[in-house]
Formats: C-alpha cells, sequence, structure tokens
C-alpha cells in the first residue's frame, strides 16, 4: 500500500466547486486507488457553515447557539454536562460523534457541517474521475475524525464510500487452522479513512485530499454501493454489541430526521 497527501490552497465558502478543487490538484489518479476526500471542504464548498453568534454577546450566548445548532443537527444528543469536557455527544447519521460533526477547526471562525449528502458527493466525484480518466478500479471516501471511548486522541473514519466494498465479510470462511470464523467483518471504508486522516494530519497542514494506491485487500466495484448495501454497514443501537452502554445512556431527541 502507498499513500499520499495531497496539499492545497486555503478554501473558502462560495469560491469554487469541489470538482474545481479536485481538478486543479489531480492530474493523474492510477488504476487501482482511492481517494479520500475531507468532509470539511466537501461543506465549504457546498456553503454549509454557519457565521457564530453574532460578536458583543458572551460565551454563555455563543454556548447556547453551538448547543442548538448541534441539536438541529443530531438524531440524538448527549446533555454536554454529562462529560467532564462539556462537549455535546451525539448520534448522528448513525454514527456516535461529537458535536453532530460541527467543527471549528480550520474553518476562518464557521462553524462547518457535514455534507448535505456526503454518499451522493462520493458517487459524484468517483463518477466524475472514472469518466475523466478511463478508470476501472477506482473509489472514494469521505472523511472526518472522531475519539474513541477509552482512548485519547482522534482518529478517521469515513462517512460515504463509492467504488469498492465497504465490508470484506469473513464469515464462514476459515481461519488459519481451518475453524470458520463466526462474525468477523472487515470494515474497509473506516481503514482506508484512518489510513488517510493520519496521511492528511489534523492541524495546519492544508492537505485535505489524500490518494493511496497498490490496495490489494480492496475490493473494487464498477459502481456506486446499492441501498442494501449501504443499509449493511449500520448496526441498530438495540443489536450492538455496546447496547447495554448506548440503551441506557439519558439521550434526548434531536431534530434530524
Amino acid at each position: 500500500m502507498y499513500g499520499k497527501a495531497i496539499k492545497t490552497h486555503k478554501i473558502a465558502p462560495g469560491k469554487a466547486t469541489l470538482i474545481a478543487v479536485l481538478d486543479r490538484y489531480l492530474k493523474k489518479i492510477p488504476e487501482g486507488s482511492v481517494l479520500a476526500v475531507t468532509s470539511k471542504i466537501v461543506s465549504i464548498c457546498e456553503g454549509r457553515v454557519v457565521s457564530p453568534f453574532p460578536k458583543g454577546r458572551g460565551p454563555r450566548a455563543v454556548r447556547d447557539f453551538k448547543i442548538e445548532l448541534i441539536k438541529k443537527h443530531a438524531q440524538w444528543y448527549l446533555d454536554p454536562k454529562k462529560n467532564p469536557y462539556n462537549i455535546t455527544l451525539t448520534i448522528t447519521n448513525n454514527l456516535l460523534v461529537p458535536t453532530a460533526g460541527i467543527d471549528e477547526s480550520n474553518s476562518a471562525g464557521y462553524y462547518v457541517l457535514w455534507p448535505r449528502d456526503a454518499q451522493k458527493t462520493a458517487n459524484e466525484v468517483r463518477e466524475h474521475f472514472v469518466k475523466k480518466f478511463g478508470l476501472r478500479r477506482f473509489g472514494v471516501i469521505i472523511t472526518d475524525s472522531r475519539t474513541t471511548p477509552m482512548r485519547y486522541g482522534t482518529t478517521g473514519f469515513s462517512i460515504a464510500h463509492s467504488g469498492f466494498v465497504g465490508l470484506n465479510n469473513y464469515i464462514g470462511k476459515p481461519d488459519i487452522f481451518g475453524r470458520k470464523m463466526k462474525v468477523t467483518k472487515a470494515n474497509m471504508m473506516d481503514a482506508l479513512g484512518a489510513t488517510a486522516v493520519l496521511l492528511m494530519g489534523e492541524g495546519n497542514e492544508c492537505t485535505p485530499l489524500a490518494l493511496m494506491t497498490d490496495l490489494p485487500f480492496v475490493q473494487f466495484q464498477k459502481r456506486n454501493p446499492t441501498s442494501a448495501e449501504l443499509r449493511g454497514l449500520k448496526i441498530s443501537m438495540k443489536k450492538d454489541l455496546y447496547a447495554p452502554l448506548l440503551k441506557s445512556a439519558p439521550w434526548k431527541k434531536g431534530r434530524k430526521s
């Protein structure tokens, strides 16, 4: 496997479309590659940014404004006072993430929301470069980062993917001693997301793109994922391994459907 982060200019809201940004920096894509695009530049190109509360208001008003913004975009949320960091933990798009994915870093003072439809964007980016470069094996992921329970630090993951199988299913296949595996499915989209975010960095690197090649473990598809495949990536809370923890939390209903 080989990966490379791609440096860009500072991308401001309303200044360029995502495809225009990608075309500017991707002059060639090797066959059998996966392109990672941070969710932040997708959102910025879409204008999915919100100005902070008007100046002159106190810090409490600013904090309350952000919490209301989080409630609007989360399916479920926990009172931020329930954790030591006063950060609102949410379930958004069936993912356990802080602040409904809303971020303030590297955003020129805006609150940056998650993309309007990350899956649609991943599909469109894949289709664009397949046509442009005549690719047969090419995938796209839209990435973000999050924390892991009982671990310090953030790691990357994918909020959307296209052009490859999201889960490599080992169920029914033998291990090295011939014992059939019963539950293992390797999450390709999040493994690639973690690798891509590691390459791109989390600070002022200004590298919101990464291109990964030589990926023998990736099963490429000449199409976008189907609705059934996307549903197969998700686990309901009551069927999750961590259901006893998740279900016992005092979740409050957000306003996102």
